[in-house]
């Protein structure tokens, strides 16, 4: 009997790791180019990463059973409707700060919604300094301090991170192994395997760090002195991403990720019709355009540069296609 009992486990672990790896494999990536139309699919992991560590990556939580408050719907520098162009690129509309099409790399954490606010915020404090400010903001801080914001490397909250940064201020913060800004990132990249798979083989799960409240990377700032803060914190409706963009710079993003985005390569996504749910992810978008007769959102990832197309991606506009367009956030700098 006990050595039935075994074999059942065996037997079930087994078909658990299998469909763990099932929509990282070739087949179910040839599948995806077979039927998708806008766009391609690519082997971005390995194919035996476990599911698990795909889920970790998501950590775009939303505030359930509560309505979606503030939401921005005017603002006394906002164009027309008319004026909104075809296409927009922040990286070119503001050329001089650097941070906008900055790839960055959240490792083995599920720190996206940290990176999606922080990414967007810098870029905003710098079109609102006009590149005086240059810089990325911490996300290392954001992710470990703020414990209003949700769970760390567990997911947490992009509007709570806005009010955080109304409430309390964040400091800067370069990327992983760099002395940049006040308090670099110290989660380890997720790096290329050999075959140049994104891969955080061997990594193991990051634990939350201990909230900092000094200056480890450049040592010369000071940390109470430096504090970024924003005016306000906001959700944005379809009808006004593209005008708050266009005013005060990229904003984030939250949408539904299904098990075919992972393999991304590029083209305009759109959901395959056999793709399963895997859980809310957080960006940064930085444009709009169209492509081939389809509009996209053009978006900023943090699965570093080896994922998608050299770390971004394009969505499809107009239809809220997996709910890119129902909760995305922003806050104007306070200069």
């Amino acid at each position: 009997m006990a050595k039935f009992v075994i074999l059942i486990s065996v037997v079930l672990l087994s078909v658990y790791f299998t469909e763990q790896a099932h929509f990282l494999s070739k087949d179910y990536i040839n599948k995806i180019n077979e039927v998708a139309k806008t766009w391609k699919a690519k082997q971005n992991f390995p194919e035996n990463t476990p599911k698990e560590q795909i889920v970790r990556l998501l950590g775009s939580k939303r505030l359930l059973g509560v309505s979606k408050s503030p939401i921005k719907e005017n603002d006394e520098l906002y164009m027309d409707n008319s004026e909104v162009p075809e296409f927009f690129d922040s990286r070119l509309e503001w050329d001089y700060c650097e941070t906008i099409g900055h790839v960055r790399n959240q490792g083995n954490c599920g720190s996206c919604w940290a990176h999606g606010t922080t990414g967007a915020f810098a870029d905003r404090l710098c079109v609102a300094t006009n590149g005086e400010f240059n810089e990325l903001i911490s996300a290392e801080e954001l992710t470990f301090c703020c414990h209003r914001c949700g769970f760390g490397c567990n997911g947490g909250y992009p509007l709570k991170a806005w009010q955080y940064f109304k409430r309390h201020g964040v400091v800067t913060g370069g990327d992983y192994d760099t002395t940049d800004g006040c308090q670099p990132y110290r989660v380890p990249p997720c790096v290329k395997d050999d075959e140049g798979h994104n891969s955080c083989s061997g990594q193991p799960t990051e634990r939350n760090h201990k909230c900092s409240k000094k200056c480890y990377g450049d040592d010369t700032i000071d940390y109470k002195k430096n504090h970024y803060k924003t005016k306000d914190a906001y959700y944005l409706k379809n009808t006004t991403m593209q005008k708050d963009t266009m005013v005060y710079g990229p904003i984030e993003a939250s949408f539904d990720v299904y098990d075919d985005f992972m393999n991304y390569e590029s083209g305009v996504y759109q959901r395959t019709g056999n793709a399963s749910y895997l859980g809310g992810h957080a960006v940064k978008m930085i444009g709009w355009g169209v492509e081939e007769g389809t509009p996209y959102w053009l978006m900023v990832n943090s699965w570093g540069e080896q994922w998608g197309d050299k770390g971004m991606f394009k969505i499809l506009r107009g239809t809220d296609e997996c709910g890119i367009e129902s909760s995305c956030t922003a806050g104007v700098p306070s200069v």
